[in-house]
């Protein structure tokens, strides 16, 4: 096993969406429920961005924002960062660092079909920390 395994083989599935009308509120209640730390934001069931409780944290709660009237539109990181699922693991890490991310949508011909965190990098390739956390003077260009 090595930097070559595919994405589809490791991510995780059955990502959970909030429609891009919701609230901060929505978003926590979700993220508290379902013991997760982002949740994709959807607008006419198409993935448009993404809120991270770091997001929340810092884009309301830090600034007395009222969690119930903040809409995630409003918060979201966005164009949203996605990978194919066809593509490897090594893909997923360098596309991690170059955009300082922590968490990636997996894509499959457009359709959104899960989720890839450092975490599950680490998981099935320990040895990729490594590429994440690499200098990008050091990484071999494509």
């Amino acid at each position: 096993m090595g930097f070559e395994m595919k994405i589809g083989e490791c991510m995780s599935k059955g990502v959970i969406t909030l429609d891009i009308a919701k609230t901060a509120l929505d978003a926590s209640k979700i993220l508290c429920t379902k013991n997760i730390g982002s949740v994709i934001i959807t607008e006419n069931k198409n993935a448009v961005g993404i809120v991270t409780e770091r997001d929340i944290v810092q884009k309301v709660v830090a600034k007395q924002k009222n969690a119930k009237e903040q809409k995630l539109k409003d918060i979201m990181s966005k164009p949203l960062k996605a990978i194919e699922a066809s593509q490897t693991i090594e893909d997923a890490a360098l596309a991690m660092r170059e955009h300082n991310i922590k968490r990636l949508p997996v894509l499959d011909k457009g359709n959104l079909v899960g989720i890839i965190s450092e975490g599950d990098l680490i998981t099935v390739y320990p040895g990729i920390i490594d590429l994440i956390s690499e200098s990008p003077h050091h990484i071999r260009q494509k």
